[in-house]
């Protein structure tokens, strides 16, 4: 009885193992579809930059699969030679990283602030921040606008910078206090008992345990700012526009300078992939992180 009870066994087990080598095999299968129609788009516009006017507007991109020769870097030759386009990259490059560097470091003592110290108040002052979040960004373009009018920095780069960290820092607050309330006090007293202050505490031990929080914070604030248009459309002017704004301004213009929007597009689209790709281990890290916490 149990010979034939093992072999039933075996045979479930076998079958079950059958099972879900197919199951996983269509799942494969089902994400490299979904991934390669994710990348159809990219493909296409990267295509399409390397097409000349003339063969854009007598077919589509993926002529270029039949006819190889199509291909050229003539487009991009004309985007560094057009000053707008490459000047709103400058624009877009000295915009994006001061703001995502300075919510990290704002965020991330504000963070351990609302984590690990006492304060009047601590509580409070962090729902405040929890009820920042839901505040909308159309909200608060009128009143800033105006504030930033009489302070004189509407229009500059400061004034973008200023916009996107002020908005940025709540989430990063309540994401990176989270993170840090996990940590445990053990560690942090052991620290202390060795001497260390608050300031060595938070370099030397807790900035290093958040390092997967804070890469996720990084690429999220980066994507945003990079990617923004409608903050950059009201609070810059023709000298401080980022690549969004250049190119919208650039389609105005299509019949004159369709050359240079195909390898504009590409280059605002391909230098956030590159981030999120380079530092994709530790945003998978730190998802996964909040999640099981």
């Amino acid at each position: 009885m149990t010979t034939v009870d093992e072999s039933v066994k075996g045979e479930r087990s076998l079958a079950r193992r059958i099972g879900d080598s197919v199951r996983g095999g269509v799942l494969q299968f089902v994400l490299l579809l979904v991934g390669a129609l994710w990348l159809i788009p990219t493909i296409g516009l990267l295509l399409s930059s390397l097409r000349s006017p003339e063969d854009m507007a007598a077919s589509g991109w993926w002529k270029v699969l039949s006819e190889p020769s199509q291909l050229t870097f003539k487009s991009y030759s004309s985007l560094l030679e057009n000053s707008d386009i490459t000047q709103s990259l400058v624009n877009t490059a000295l915009i994006t990283v001061p703001a995502t560097l300075l919510v990290i470091v704002i965020g991330s003592l504000t963070g351990y602030a609302f984590a690990w110290m006492e304060f009047p108040g601590r509580d409070w002052w962090f729902l405040v921040v929890v009820g920042l979040l839901v505040v909308p960004v159309q909200l608060a373009l009128v009143p800033i606008a105006k504030l930033f009018g009489d302070l004189g920095i509407f229009g500059s780069l400061i004034g973008v910078i200023l916009f996107h960290v002020g908005f940025g820092l709540p989430f990063a607050v309540f994401l990176l206090r989270n993170f840090f309330a996990e940590i445990p006090r053990e560690l942090l007293e052991a620290a202390r008992l060795d001497g260390a202050g608050e300031l060595r505490l938070f370099v030397r031990v807790v900035m290093p345990l958040g390092a997967p929080a804070i890469a996720s914070l990084g690429i999220f604030q980066f994507l945003w700012v990079w990617n923004d248009m409608l903050v950059a459309l009201i609070f810059t002017d023709t000298d401080s526009q980022p690549i969004t704004v250049a190119l919208q301004t650039q389609v105005r213009q299509f019949g004159n300078n369709v050359d240079v929007l195909g390898p504009g597009a590409f280059i605002s689209m391909v230098i956030p992939l590159a981030v999120f790709f380079a530092f994709q281990r530790q945003f998978v890290s730190g998802v996964m992180a909040g999640a099981v916490k």
